[in-house]
């Protein structure tokens, strides 16, 4: 840029040198396609979805805006009036003056005036880039505006203080800043921003203006051309110019440029951005990370506002899918017509990264010398920068765009840096202009930039550059990764070029770049790592290659080896060492260049091993990250194992050894990470199963039981093949081994087999077939020799002597040939000499040991190849592509050679299988947890183990101790028995309280004090000295409840602590509670040796005491008194026995699994003594009572044989134990019942205690073994009903919850007991016992109403009457209801009574009722099974019921009796009681109904409830008239018909005078009256007519009712004398009649009382 000399009044005076700062990167590139209309003003979805990372700093103001907005000029004007360019300034430009807006308009239309001012913008550019507003020379500026300076010529203030001028005359007349046009508002502070001719202090002041109109809320969403204004703010602080000044200065305008982008893009309109305008705000963020010359401070602060505004524009691609919905394409459509989106590759200090730089012109610096000004054009000494790269990658030609506003190239869609700010834009521009919203090119273009920044070979980049673009790519994936991962574009990025800078990143030295590397690296696997399956593998690879140690673990004293075997040497991924020397084929490469950059792990220092281990941690803790590892590779044929190396890589790593060379601080990572993944699995227990979406598991399954075997198989045939392929053959892997094709596909398709090893089989002579049939499957078709033969090297390698080498090049050749020889290839031996020759050239051309000046020439290669054509020569341009293809691009095994060749040609391998490896499979499922846990649960509990055997601190404790507890319920809710077992053996021998012997309990000395007893033992003093015994102890028995189902071999350890500490007295006494099978009190425990009670021994005190009792001891040699540690180690033994869950253990004892317990059973039958039943046992009482009166010293021996409670453990073992299966029956049940059989027929001689759980443990085992024969009801019954009631007593809940247990299922067994009689004098005797009178209920009711019923003809007799009883028993609820009526007199303040049902005896005998009827749905199937004679039948079925229920229609309680009325009235309406055929239901009237009401009229019975049995006699009158109605049809064709009926009257009589003042005088009335008008209507009652006389049955009848009821029949027949009607026989319509108007007079006779007679009211279930 060049400046003239500006004059004073003064004179000259020179022009500072001006420097401009251009931070200009820019985007020459018009957008194609046609432009989607924007409205000026819409309603943003977005802004309600949009995650602002940046908090809103917006403030209100207390100034009037424009009043703001117009300090703000003057503060901008004042300061440039101050520079010497602009201290010539007009009035106008002061008083604000200017013309006014429409005088603007008028000019710009002026003819002329736009082409001038374009013109002069193309002039600008073309001679350095300046426009805008720039100001240049001072002619140009007085011919630009037309005015005349002091020596005639033309002058004018300078354009940028006239705009400011115009925009405070504009503001003049605003009364609402939000409704003025913001480009107008923006516009002079823009023109100072990109004006080359102001200072550092004047562009400060215009920025921070600017900022604070967006900080104050000037500039809202709402607000005019708001579109516009963004690109035209984007366009000026991207080409921000200032005049360099002082460093400092220039730098505060720097923080200024980035605090505004920062406001832009979180502000309102950040959305509204162009995509050109973002790329520019981005090359202008990263243009100051990365020059060096700016300030630390400078350069971290652009970092922090990239990092920022990476979270702003990665943000927005999930606002974009929200809009584009399910139409994801439509944005990658985008991409493609927006492809001159395009950033420029960064500049580090001038030159273009990645770029070569551009020879600069010697023209393009000029200096000038006049009166010693240096000037600087520093426009045209711009790099490579400003210059787009084409498409294809090279410098594109520089082009400008010079379209005036609104005109731009493509649909009217603007670049932000094509807009022209030298003039002010029209309000009505934006109809013309169309700004598109920023979106996917532009954030594919900014993540595409990061990338490659991260290009390791590049030797521009440095290490700083990388980790500032790691750093800012990581913001991008944490704020969008899963979004990326969706976009083809960006996951095409992500794929490729991240993924292969990254893992070439990770093996840097640098610390710093290292720990980014893998920051990003973790970051993307963790958000994109669905479309990064194979990448994922060898990244993970190559960590656990590096950092699982091949050392043996080292022995430690006092830990078992056996604790920590399962911990994996190596890990599986890696393979043995390639064979390299032999051919010299291979390019041999230093160990140190392996280690640097092949898939191998070399040495890493310690601290790059620390980061990686920290690495995989992070990745470790990701929900579901290692289970996904483990359905898409380990269960997947081809692919590595990869979760069991990486638990077994964080296990041995675990171990302290690992510190030596890693550091301190991995041991503790690594436990960390392990102890993380077992809390996670450990989490999802309690989610629901979902298999939806997911693989199925049995083919998982059966995958990795294929992998294995393929494994097994592929490492017999890299040792022998022919040993291999047997094997594999053998477990249809291969189908037909000696079909070559079935076996040349399986080894093609495998990675696992040795390529040198493969080379060297098919190469055999006598598997010509095998090699031939492998040739087949490649397709050589259209391929060139050296490609062909490039596909076939990559599948094995070529072994070492030459006549091998011939046999396959010979195969190959024919082959090749196959149906057609190609074009230019004359036969198949042209190509035999051609391969070889490739061959040669291919290891002459990259064999390190041969001089370049010495290797083979094109010429060379060809002059070899004359005539073997055919005897022509191969065309020349043929053989010129070989030599080419194979100078350029070596044949090489990747898998052999490891170097920057091979990682690429192996990358490209992998972008290849890529492609058809499909998408990672996401697993947010528990399903897989199982299987997964089961193939690592080994090392994880090893090292568990054995840090806690190795560990000092009680925090290590702590996670170690809920590491087992977790994994234990793992292992419990998968089933999975074989990790649960070895964790109870790691854990039972770390309490040491599992020995092979039994400890001695000779010694045991029970000691007294504070109304306490401690055992001390032996067992308990060294138990209680042992802290991590003592918490082994505590952790294996909190992780066993719960889980007792799923114990195998775990049982016999726990079995053996058990049996220690019942021998030593160390069980609690509420051991078996949880459960409390038999709510009896616990097993007394084992009487000690000895007892000592210092209580006592105080009390008497004295030093004459002690000495005496020391001389007892000796004298009876006894055993000395235990000292006060070993009191105090006991006592530590028994809290932390205490504090052990064995009550909730034993509750879940039933559960035992159904295997490996035969010889727990066996082990605990030998501690029964040989004979079970002694003449006298003495123990201690089961209940609590007064402490004895002891003497210190030793106990003597009490009289008979020593109690044992070790008999009542083994029995209650021994039984769950056998009784949980049919297989645990057959193999236990024999030895059981044999035991508790002998224990419960010498009821008299054994403790009750015992017996009751005897007699319960023997009913389980009957219940469970009802298929064998060893064991029977009717003896066990027996046995049971002889007991004395006493005994009864004490056993009566263990009998009835065992007979409940027996009878609760439909079985033979339940009919077997029920028909037995010893089981209903059982219930009967239970019955009387108060305690035992629910149980008994609740077995007669299963009996009754259990599905199906268990009443038959040989236990219904017994039946009807035991419900009888617990009916009766009832009748104690009367007291209750006349508490209640008593009180209902007295009219006393109501007292909430009990009803009687609340009373359980009085509701059993409610239910009783209802039961007895129920049994009426039975008899007639008991009738029909029994072939009893019809008066028999009656006698024996019905009859039992009516007196049951008659009986129980005269019970005191109301309730009970009201509900034996309603069911004794439908047992007598039931459709299968009368029938014509017999009339044996005839009795119901003689034998139920007249019997109760004579009894109901009794004064003792209605003393039994003198309120309510007045209510009970009308209830009786109104069911006899019911049911003689009923059954009147017929009745009448019964001999019998007139007494009945006359006995009813009678009936009638007698209440109507039982002169007890009830309703009876009412009620027997008008029940009379409806029978007599039921039975005239129906023509069985005729009266006399002047033709005919009365029936017998009418005059009988007139005599009795005349008796009490004088005037009764002349009321109901007034016209006793008319001629009576024609009586017919009543036919079978006229009965059903009848029986309707009988049925209906009684219902309206019945709505006369206040007792109506129903059904049941409850049905008993």
């Amino acid at each position: 840029m060049t400046s003239n000399t500006q004059r004073s009044e003064g004179g000259t005076r020179p022009q500072q040198a001006v420097q401009s700062h251009n931070l200009q990167l820019q985007l020459h590139s018009a957008q194609n396609g046609a432009a989607t209309p924007t409205p000026a003003k819409r309603e943003d979805p977005v802004r309600s979805i949009h995650t602002n990372p940046l908090p809103d700093t917006r403030v209100s103001i207390a100034v009037d805006p424009v009043a703001l907005i117009t300090t703000e000029c003057i503060t901008v004007t004042s300061a440039m009036r101050k520079h010497a360019r602009w201290a010539h300034s007009s009035v106008s430009a002061i008083l604000g003056g200017g013309p006014p807006t429409a005088s603007r308009k008028e000019v710009s239309r002026l003819p002329g005036h736009n082409d001038r001012l374009a013109a002069s913008r193309r002039l600008s550019i073309q001679s350095g880039g300046k426009s805008n507003g720039a100001v240049g020379e001072d002619d140009s500026l007085a011919s630009r505006w037309g005015l005349r300076g002091k020596k005639g010529k033309s002058m004018q203030d300078n354009p940028l203080l006239s705009a400011f001028a115009r925009l405070r005359s504009d503001l003049r007349g605003c009364t609402d800043i939000r409704s003025f046009d913001i480009p107008s508002l923006l516009h002079p502070f823009l023109q100072v921003i990109r004006s080359s001719s102001t200072s550092a202090s004047i562009t400060s002041l215009a920025i921070v203006a600017i900022t604070k109109f967006f900080a104050y809320n000037l500039i809202s969403r709402d607000s005019p051309r708001l579109p516009l204004a963004m690109q035209l703010l984007s366009a000026a602080i991207t080409h921000c110019r200032f005049e360099a000044s002082d460093s400092a200065a220039d730098e505060i305008v720097l923080l200024g440029i980035l605090e505004l982008m920062e406001n832009m893009l979180s502000g309102p309109g950040g959305d509204l951005l162009g995509d050109e305008s973002v790329c520019e705000m981005m090359e202008t963020g990263l243009s100051m990370c990365c020059q060096t010359r700016l300030s630390d401070l400078l350069r971290r602060k652009a970092e922090m506002s990239m990092i920022t505004m990476c979270q702003t524009i990665f943000e927005r691609l999930k606002s974009l899918e929200i809009e584009a919905g399910e139409d994801l394409g439509a944005l990658e459509a985008d991409v493609g017509e927006s492809a001159n989106v395009v950033m420029n590759d960064i500049a580090v200090n001038g030159t273009t990264v990645g770029l070569p730089p551009l020879a600069v012109n010697e023209s393009s610096l000029k200096t000038t010398d006049h009166s010693n000004q240096v000037v600087t054009d520093a426009e045209n000494s711009r790099s490579s920068l400003e210059r787009p790269i084409g498409n294809s990658g090279n410098l594109a030609p520089f082009q400008t765009n010079t379209n005036a506003l609104g005109q731009g190239s493509s649909g009217n869609q603007v670049s932000s840096s094509a807009l022209d700010l030298t003039q002010p834009l029209e309000e009505n521009a934006h109809e013309s202009i169309v700004i598109k919203p920023y979106s996917l090119p532009s954030i594919r273009e900014l993540f595409r930039v990061l990338v490659d920044l991260l290009q390791p070979h590049n030797r521009q980049h440095g290490d700083a550059l990388r980790v500032m673009a790691l750093r800012i790519i990581d913001v991008a994936l944490e704020v969008a990764g899963p979004s990326i991962a969706k976009h083809p574009s960006l996951a095409t990025l992500a794929k490729d070029d991240l993924c292969r800078y990254l893992f070439q990143l990770v093996r840097s030295e640098n610390m710093g770049l290292l720990n980014e590397a893998l920051r990003v690296a973790g970051t993307l696997l963790s958000t994109c790592r669905e479309v990064l399956k194979l990448q994922q593998e060898l990244f993970l690879s190559y960590l656990v290659a590096c950092l699982h140690p091949r050392v043996e673990i080292e022995d430690e004293l006092g830990i078992d080896p056996a604790l920590y075997d399962g911990v994996p040497k190596t890990p599986k991924l890696v393979k043995p060492a390639g064979s390299q020397a032999s051919s010299g084929r291979s390019t041999p490469v230093p160990i140190k260049e392996r280690q640097r950059l092949g898939m191998e792990g070399g040495s890493r220092k310690p601290d790059a091993r620390e980061a990686m281990v920290e690495n995989i941690g992070a990745l470790s803790r990701i929900p579901s990250y290692l289970v996904e590892l483990y359905v898409n590779y380990d269960c997947e044929v081809d692919r590595s194992d990869l979760c069991e190396d990486l638990i077994g890589l964080l296990s041995r790593n675990a171990f302290p050894d690992s510190a030596r060379w890693s550091t301190t601080n991995v041991p503790p990572l690594c436990l960390d990470s392990l102890l993380g993944y077992v809390e996670f699995v450990a989490e999802r227990l309690e989610y629901e199963v979902d298999y939806q979406g997911y693989p199925d598991i049995q083919r998982l399954r059966d995958q990795r039981s294929r992998k294995k075997i393929i494994i097994r198989g592929a490492t017999k045939f890299n040792e022998n093949p022919r040993a291999g392929i047997a094997f594999l053959a053998s477990h249809g892997i291969i189908e037909n081994p000696d079909d070559a094709r079935s076996v040349v596909k399986f080894l093609r398709g495998t990675t696992r087999i040795s390529k040198s090893v493969l080379g060297e089989y098919l190469s055999k002579r006598s598997h010509e077939s095998l090699l031939e049939a492998f040739l087949d499957l490649f397709n050589f078709t259209g391929k060139r020799v050296d490609e062909a033969l490039r596909d076939l090297l990559n599948s094995f390698r070529l072994p070492g002597e030459s006549a091998l080498i011939e046999r396959i090049v010979a195969v190959f050749s024919e082959k090749y040939c196959g149906n057609a020889t190609p074009e230019g290839i004359a036969n198949k031996d042209a190509v035999l000499v051609l391969t070889y020759a490739i061959i040669m050239l291919n290891t002459d051309q990259h064999n390190p040991n041969v001089k370049k000046d010495k290797r083979m020439t094109q010429g060379d290669f060809a002059r070899n190849l004359r005539g073997v054509n055919g005897d022509k020569d191969f065309a020349p341009e043929y053989l010129q592509e070989i030599y080419d293809s194979i100078k350029s691009n070596e044949i090489i095994l990747p898998d052999e050679h490891n170097n920057k060749q091979a990682f690429d040609y192996a990358w490209e391998e992998l972008l290849v299988k890529a492609q058809t490896s499909g998408p990672l499979t996401w697993c947010n499922t528990n399903a897989f947890d199982a299987d997964m846990f089961n193939a690592t649960w080994k090392p994880i509990v090893a090292t568990l183990s054995y840090v806690f055997m190795s560990a000092t601190d009680d925090a290590v404790f702590s996670r170690v101790v809920l590491g087992f507890d977790q994994c234990a319920q793992i292992a419990a809710e998968y089933d999975l028995t074989d990790a649960l077992d070895h964790i109870i053996f790691c854990l039972s021998s770390m309490s040491t309280l599992a020995p092979d012997t039994p400890t001695n309990t000779a010694l045991n000395t029970e000691v007294q004090a504070e109304k306490k007893s401690v055992m001390v033992s032996e067992l308990a003093v060294k138990f209680g000295r042992d802290y991590k015994a003592q918490l082994a102890c505590a952790v294996l028995f909190r992780l066993i409840p719960k889980k007792e189902p799923k114990i195998k071999d775990g049982w016999k350890y726990i079995a053996r602590i058990w049996l220690n500490l019942f021998a030593n007295s160390l069980l609690p006494p509420s051991f078996s509670k949880s459960e409390d099978l038999l709510e009896i009190p616990p097993i007394p425990l084992q009487p000690p040796s000895q007892i000592i009670d210092r209580e006592q021994r105080s009390n008497e005190g004295g030093l004459i005491q002690s000495f005496t009792s020391l001389l007892s001891s000796y004298a009876a040699d006894d055993p000395p008194e235990p000292s006060e540690e070993e009191l105090e180690s006991t006592l530590c033994t028994v809290d932390c026995i205490d504090s052990c869950p064995m009550n909730r253990i034993f509750s879940k004892v039933l559960a035992m699994p159904p295997q490996y317990r035969q010889s727990l059973v066996h082990a605990l039958l030998k501690h029964l003594p040989e004979q079970l039943s002694p003449v006298v046992i003495v123990v201690r009482p089961d209940k609590p009572t007064p402490a004895p009166i002891r003497t210190n010293g030793h106990r003597g021996h009490l009289p008979g044989p020593a109690y044992d409670p070790s008999v009542v453990f083994v029995l209650e073992l021994t039984t769950i134990m056998a009784t949980r299966d049919q297989e645990s029956v057959a193999l236990m049940g024999q030895a059981a019942a044999d035991a508790l059989q002998t224990t419960v027929r010498d009821a008299a001689n054994v403790h009750p205690l015992i017996l009751s759980r005897a007699v319960y443990y023997l009913l389980y085992l009957l219940n469970e073994s009802q298929e064998h024969s060893f064991i029977r009801a009717p003896v066990i019954l027996h046995t049971i009903s002889g007991y004395g009631q006493s005994i009864l007593e004490k056993a009566a809940m263990p009998i009835l919850k065992g007979l409940a247990l027996c009878i609760a299922e439909p079985s033979p067994l339940r009919r077997e007991i029920t028909n037995i009689q010893d089981f209903w004098l059982i219930l009967r005797s239970l019955r009387e016992i108060p305690e035992a009178a629910g149980g008994a209920f609740a077995l007669v009711t299963n009996v009754v109403t259990g599905q199906p019923a268990a009443v038959t003809a040989d236990n219904y007799e017994d039946t009807v009457p035991l419900l009888n009883d617990f009916a009766t028993a009832g009748s104690i609820g009367a007291v209750t209801e006349q508490k209640r009526d008593k009180s209902a007199r007295k009219r006393e303040k109501p007292v909430k009574i009990s009803k009687p049902r609340d009373n359980e005896v009085v509701d059993r005998g409610f239910k009783a009722v209802i039961m007895i009827f129920q049994l009426t749905n039975r008899v007639p199937a008991l009738i029909e099974q029994s072939h009893l004679e019809r008066n028999e039948a009656w006698l024996t079925y019905w009859s039992p019921i009516f007196e049951a229920l008659r009986t129980q229609c005269l019970n005191p309680c109301r309730e009970i009796r009201n509900q034996a009325f309603s069911c004794l009235q439908n047992s007598l309406l039931s459709s299968e009681l009368a029938s014509a055929d017999h009339q044996e239901w005839t009795a119901i009237f003689g034998e139920v109904l007249f019997p109760l009401i004579t009894r109901l009229l009794r004064p003792e019975v209605y003393q039994t409830d003198p309120i309510g049995m007045s209510d009970t006699r009308v209830q009786a009158a109104n069911l006899l008239c019911k049911i003689f109605l009923h059954y009147l049809v017929l009745l009448s064709e019964w001999d019998g018909m007139l007494d009945l009926w006359l006995k009813i009257l009678d009936i009638m009589d007698r209440l109507m005078h039982s002169g007890q003042g009830d309703n009876l005088e009412e009620a027997v009335p008008e029940s009379l009256k409806n029978i007599l008008l039921v039975m005239a209507d129906g023509g069985f009652l005729t009266p006399p007519s002047e033709e005919s006389k009365g029936s017998e049955l009418w005059d009988e009848t007139c005599k009795r009712v005349d008796r009490f009821l004088p005037n009764l029949i002349a009321e109901i027949f007034p016209q006793t004398n008319s001629p009576p009607p024609e009586v017919q026989p009543p036919s079978p319509e006229s009965k059903s009649s009848s029986e309707q108007a009988a049925t209906q007079n009684l219902d309206m006779a019945e709505q006369s009382t206040n007792f109506p007679i129903d059904g049941p009211k409850e049905e008993i279930e």
